[in-house]
């Protein structure tokens, strides 16, 4: 059945009423924007609204049905979609900033990768979301452009890093956005605003036209609201890239439905040492609801053990600051990066003055602790050591996958909490990682769904990780299980 709003309408809804004639490009774009004015004032989810650029990308496609005929947008799977994507995902003639003030300004001179693969099968670009500076945090509260409020409370946060893109998601402002994930940056949120959250095997996506933070680590992510159009969103821009040599070739995912016998005979292993002690009593709750769904269903599931799980989250935080300091040092105000000071002050006082007025504190205190981990006299004992507890960690979960398809974790140890309530506690916001650093410290996918309500009537996700390359299996059980996610009632 049509959906009488675009707004309401999933990503393939769209593009089939788009190639059909059914609604026009400038009908849905219009909508669309209409809502991203909303959730903008609501939320703050957005940098930029792209209002322009978009009304003409979307005549642009009309007029090409309109000269082409009935069947001349098929060969577009996302005719007339339209998407946002985090402020560090470069988009030609765009401010792309990182939502730093370091970068203010900073416009590339072409699309990332992954835009223009979107753009090239007729999605539009209508907004860019806001985040964590540079993708670090937990809550998309440090951000030269301020905070993004949650679409279901607004005093609560959208968690991070890609905050503003699973905002704008849950909100109906777009129903695809893009996101990167680093630690759990596209997943935490989507958990959080009650979205999918996916953040494919490592290589899957190009990250050429990304802003980097962690290199080893970091992915395009996606979000949207179900799982379906996640599928049709990543055979689009997965393959191969000459500029970004991390890249493999993945088979195609294809056409994703809701079908329950998907999960007939799934091996799914619940990782024993997350869903205990320090997970919030209604996110436990959530995770044996979930997990009698799958029994119900004729899942196999079982318990099993990750020892060095919960040594994961210092790992991460150990490798992704080292690696953040060297990816960083490059804004020093020499090349990149908005100069401040006088050059007469010599070129050690302008880097010094530039990097502390550019940098937050959250940036500045990564950077302080990447650069020590890599100091002289201490690198084998901190960064060393932390790659060898990843190598340690990924070794089990590859041990762990022989007996079973998935492994389920929660997605965060709680509901998304409130607004400042975390800021002044940064040891306590980098344990919400603890569940999804691990799919990144090991190169796997991993898949966020909503799995009910927490605590404070909020949403709580969900995790599955796959084996490296197995995503379709990611993608197979989350539309069994997270079926339609509805737009956010609050109002936006």
């Amino acid at each position: 059945m049509t959906a009488p709003d675009p707004s309401a309408a999933r990503a393939t809804e769209i593009a089939a009423q788009v190639q059909s004639g059914a609604w026009t490009a400038r009908e849905v774009v219009s909508a669309h924007l209409e809502r991203v004015r909303r959730t903008q004032d609501a939320t703050n989810a957005f940098t930029q609204i792209l209002d322009t650029n978009a009304l003409d990308a979307a005549a642009a496609l009309d007029a090409r049905r309109e000269a082409g005929g009935p069947d001349s947008l098929q060969d577009l799977p996302l005719a007339g979609v339209p998407f946002a994507v985090k402020a560090n995902i470069g988009v030609a003639g765009v401010v792309t900033d990182a939502a730093s003030a370091i970068l203010n300004g900073y416009i590339p001179p072409r699309d990332a990768t992954v835009v223009a693969r979107l753009k090239a099968a007729g999605a539009i670009l209508i907004a860019i979301t806001n985040q964590d500076e540079f993708g670090m945090g937990g809550s998309s509260e440090r951000s030269a452009y301020g905070p993004v409020r949650n679409p279901w409370d607004h005093g609560r946060v959208a968690g991070g890093s890609s905050g503003g893109s699973a905002a704008a998601v849950a909100a109906g402002a777009v129903p695809l956005a893009l996101g990167t994930d680093t630690g759990g940056s596209v997943r935490q949120p989507s958990a959080f605003c009650g979205v999918v959250g996916f953040k494919p095997t490592y290589g899957t996506l190009s990250r050429s036209g990304v802003v980097p933070f962690a290199s080893s680590l970091d992915q395009v992510g996606i979000v949207t609201r179900h799982a379906s159009d996640t599928a049709v969103a990543l055979d689009v821009m997965a393959g191969r890239d000459p500029s970004d040599a991390t890249t493999v070739s993945m088979p195609a995912v294809g056409r994703i439905t809701s079908d329950a016998a998907d999960l007939e005979g799934l091996r799914v292993g619940v990782v024993r040492d997350l869903v205990g002690e320090g997970t919030s009593a209604a996110v436990q709750n959530a995770a044996r609801t979930l997990t009698r769904r799958l029994t119900d269903a004729g899942a196999q599931v079982s318990e099993i053990d990750l020892p060095t799980g919960r040594a994961g989250v210092a790992c991460y935080y150990l490798i992704s600051s080292a690696e953040a300091s060297s990816n960083l040092a490059r804004y020093d105000g020499m090349i990149l990066g908005r100069r401040v000071g006088d050059n007469n002050l010599g070129e050690t006082q302008v880097m010094t003055q530039t990097r502390s007025a550019g940098f937050g504190p959250e940036v500045r205190r990564r950077l302080l602790m990447g650069t020590f981990a890599l100091a002289a006299g201490h690198q084998d004992e901190w960064y060393g050591q932390a790659l060898r507890v990843r190598r340690k960690l990924a070794n089990e979960i590859d041990d762990a996958f022989a007996g079973v398809d998935v492994l389920m974790t929660p997605t965060a140890p709680s509901d998304a909490y409130e607004l400042g309530e975390l800021r002044s506690d940064p040891l306590e916001m980098y344990l919400g990682d603890v569940d999804t650093c691990l799919a990144n410290l090991a190169g796997i996918g991993a898949i966020s769904i909503p799995a009910g309500l927490g605590e404070h009537g909020m949403p709580v996700g969900m995790q599955f990780m796959a084996p490296a390359g197995r995503d379709e299996v990611l993608l197979r059980t989350a539309a069994a299980l997270s079926g339609d996610t509805p737009v956010a009632t609050a109002d936006v």
